[in-house]
């Protein structure tokens, strides 16, 4: 029976050292890209009248595109999946397209890796903290309700949840990143309390965390290393990678 993957998360080098991965172990396997849509505020103008409804397919279909082609230039290991993280359907129709194309989704990697925007809080757009809402917390909530629903109808399946945990602040005067830290700390802590919950669910749930920049290529291979001999007595179990420090918690 064919393993099937599906990896969702922002388009970054950890996303790309995962996929990677993946298609060393498989003919195919799904990649559900975040739309970095807080480094994309003109895109919408530069398509003119279109629709706002069209412009958003266009740029999910692009994002899955060019995350997969930066990963498999020759396309033949990923199936691009366009993802609105903010939209309950959306987050269904990811699961529903995942299942068609790979028959059943057997593990499922969520990725948390997102943008850094350095303002300060007075010069924050609205729309960037309406998107920061939607596409980096919300839509890990909504995605995560999906799998696990299928999850625990077929009493099978690996929920892996993934980050790069260190600090992103740069120079005594640079600017805070606000969004991406919040972010990250809402993924990190929805995480931690997924994977407590999850010791009498039938299906796994791993928490693994890096410390380390520049590690990606190494820690996607722990991650799969570690998916692949896991069992259900590793249940909740979290995993930090680093140069001097490799054990679960």
């Amino acid at each position: 029976m064919t393993r099937g993957i599906l990896i969702a998360g922002n388009e970054s080098p950890l996303l790309a050292a995962l996929a990677a991965e993946a298609a060393k172990r498989v003919e195919r396997f799904a990649l559900a890209p975040i739309p970095n849509r807080l480094l994309q505020g003109e895109y919408s103008e530069a398509k003119g009248g279109r629709g706002d409804a069209q412009v958003r397919a266009d740029r999910q279909d692009h994002t899955a595109a060019s995350a997969l082609a930066a990963v498999a230039p020759d396309g033949g290991a990923g199936i691009p999946l366009g993802w609105n993280p903010g939209s309950p359907v959306s987050a269904r129709t990811v699961i529903l397209s995942a299942e068609n194309r790979l028959e059943h989704i057997d593990e499922a990697l969520l990725v948390c890796a997102p943008p850094s925007v350095r303002r300060s809080v007075a010069e924050l757009p609205a729309r960037d903290i309406e998107i920061l809402v939607n596409d980096h917390i919300k839509g890990w909530f909504l995605l995560a309700k999906e799998l696990t629903s299928v999850f625990k109808t077929r009493r099978a399946g690996t929920l892996g949840l993934i980050f790069s945990d260190f600090p992103s602040g740069g120079g005594k005067d640079e600017k805070a990143d606000l969004l991406g830290s919040a972010a990250l700390a809402s993924f990190r802590a929805f995480s931690q309390s997924l994977l407590v919950s999850s010791f009498d669910e039938p299906y796994l749930s791993l928490g693994f965390s890096s410390s380390e920049t520049g590690d990606e290529g190494p820690f996607a291979s722990f991650v799969f290393k570690t998916l692949d001999e896991s069992s259900r007595k590793n249940n909740g179990k979290w995993y930090k990678f680093g140069k001097f420090n490799l054990f679960g918690r």
